[in-house]
């Protein structure tokens, strides 16, 4: 049986490759984005199976406007896939105050207010999915990529709570948590102003292995998508899904670290405690 899905950041990378195989698939695809145009050619092709609508995730109203027509004209959207955003490349200090708030409007805010935005309609057609795109950023951290990862921490947190708040009405999560894959996200990136204190750092050690092409990426676009779509179609996916295999390692390695922080403290924690 063929689904509904809306997919923001469909104009490019994981967003545009699985809009492209929904449609090939039979399904229906409500595909949000900034520029208008990009995806005429899978529109004309598609026809109404495609619902193409303009979509910046800074702004609230539109989302909520947004939200209201893909509905409206879909009449039920069986998985929600929130992918649009960007990275934000730099040490913390070097960052401009607007940059810092336009990394979160994005990725945090934006992604927060459409989650707000569709469980209302996903509660009165009895239950739905919602696709958050993550990253292995939402689990360990680089240098150089702060407010990256506060967005992509922040999300994951908020996701865990909402994913509780809405399970008795049908509505489930599935955290996707990509590592670096062969998509446009390094051509996508904004970047601080560099300073040149941060050159003999970790944060100028990253700089540079990006300007050098030598920052290691091992996953591959299509092949996530796979694994994102047979997550959506699944009766019962896992809440979180690690792809690639500097994914797998690289939360493996952090969540071990921090469990052995932890456990390390167990008796000053537990001195804490009232008699």
């Amino acid at each position: 049986m063929s689904k509904t899905w809306l997919i923001t950041g469909a104009s490019s990378g994981l967003g545009r490759l699985m809009t492209e195989r929904l449609l090939a698939r039979g399904d229906r695809v409500v595909a949000t984005l900034r520029r208008e145009g990009v995806l005429d050619e899978l529109q004309q092709a598609h026809g109404e199976r495609l619902l193409v609508l303009k979509l910046d995730l800074t702004d609230v109203a539109g989302i909520r406007e947004v939200t209201r027509q893909a509905f409206e004209r879909m009449g039920r959207i069986d998985v929600v896939v929130s992918n649009a955003g960007y990275g934000l490349f730099g040490a913390a200090e070097e960052l401009s105050d607007e940059q810092i708030d336009h990394q979160i409007a994005t990725n945090l805010t934006g992604s927060i207010q459409l989650i707000r935005a569709v469980l209302p309609y996903l509660r009165d057609q009895g239950g739905g999915r919602i696709v958050q795109v993550s990253s292995e950023g939402g689990q360990k951290a680089y240098p150089n990529f702060s407010l990256y990862h506060a967005t992509k921490w922040g999300i994951e947190g908020f996701v865990e709570a909402t994913a509780q708040d809405v399970a008795p009405f049908g509505i489930d999560f599935i955290i996707v948590e990509p590592g670096p894959t062969a998509t446009d996200f390094a051509t996508g990136l904004v970047y601080g102003t560099p300073m040149a204190v941060y050159e003999a750092t970790p944060a100028g050690d990253v700089r540079r292995a990006v300007a050098e092409g030598s920052f290691e990426i091992k996953g591959d676009a299509e092949r996530t998508v796979e694994a994102m779509i047979a997550a959506a179609d699944a009766a019962r996916p896992p809440m979180r899904l690690a792809l690639g295999s500097s994914a797998y390692t690289g939360i493996k390695q952090a969540l071990e670290a921090r469990l052995q922080m932890l456990e390390a403290q167990r008796d000053v924690a537990f001195a804490a405690d009232a008699d």
